[in-house]
């Protein structure tokens, strides 16, 4: 099987993006199903240790960021690559509209109170990061955060809020949060060919909605904001990677390898246990064989 090289995918800091440039597919790095679900499930166990490791050590934290635009498979994603995950060391958030008390804070309050602690992994299932993209891209969202005018300018605010998360970024990879970001490439046909099995499939009826059809209609303001967005805020310690999304068991293969590239660079260990330790258990045994 052919190696997978997350350098491959990533987005160098300060290079612009065109995603245009950018793969929606490449070849797959499995020959059949069986080598296909056999690697996945490999990787799933390797994560599930690192996570153990993770938790006992208690001194890092993960945040998984997936963005993308409908239907790329970001669901599927987490519940495929994660599945092994043991549930008490990891929470998935998903973003959703700004709700009141949201609009009453500032535009990435909402994330930081949801970010993971020490020895977790987060999940961001969409983030912060839709403040780039979906308010970009509707001005009317932008208007109803009650900015001050001052700094609800277009001309200059977009660029602010790529300097506050990259700020945020650098604060939490001091104190400990390591970030991975992914950024799930479809192509509009390949979406087009979803949406129609959405339709198809009753059971997936419930996923389909008009607003899904009319945010179509922005895909060239959408793939322009990703641009911007990308090229802005990937940094040395949190990169955007750029995965291939039409083939959803190939990303998932790329996105599980650089998740564990990710936790290989941490160096986690178990705890060592103190000279007093195996005294202890000494007499814990003694106690409990009575």
């Amino acid at each position: 099987m052919k190696k997978i090289e997350p350098d491959d995918f990533q987005a160098l800091p300060g290079k612009k993006i065109d995603l245009g440039k950018w793969p929606t597919s490449v070849p797959p790095y499995y020959q059949s199903e069986h080598e296909y679900r056999s690697t996945l499930a490999d990787h799933v166990d390797k994560l599930s240790e690192h996570q153990n490791k993770l938790y006992a050590s208690g001194r890092y934290s993960l945040l998984l960021i997936f963005q993308a635009m409908d239907a790329a498979g970001k669901d599927s994603m987490i519940k495929h690559v994660m599945s092994g995950v043991n549930p008490q060391g990891c929470n998935v958030v998903s973003f959703k509209h700004p709700s009141p008390e949201d609009l009453e804070h500032d535009f990435l309050w909402n994330a930081v109170k949801r970010l993971p602690e020490a020895g977790h992994i987060g999940i961001f299932n969409r983030s912060y990061y839709e403040e780039l993209l979906i308010v970009r891209v509707h001005k009317n969202i932008l208007e109803a955060e009650r900015l001050p005018e001052e700094l609800a300018d277009t001309k200059t605010i977009w660029r602010d809020r790529y300097r506050s998360i990259v700020n945020l970024e650098k604060h939490l990879h001091r104190n400990g949060t390591r970030i991975v970001k992914f950024f799930l490439h479809l192509s509009k046909e390949e979406q087009r060919k979803r949406f129609l099995k959405r339709i198809d499939d009753p059971e997936k009826n419930w996923k389909f909605s008009l607003a899904d059809v009319e945010e179509r209609k922005y895909w060239k303001h959408y793939m322009s904001a990703y641009e911007d967005c990308l090229s802005a805020t990937s940094t040395p310690v949190a990169p955007w990677y750029i995965v291939p999304a039409d083939n959803k068991a190939n990303a998932r293969l790329i996105v599980s390898r650089i998740v564990l590239d990710a936790f290989a660079e941490l160096k986690l260990k178990y705890p060592r246990p103190s000279s007093m330790r195996p005294g202890e258990l000494r007499k814990i045994r003694a106690q409990l064989a009575k």
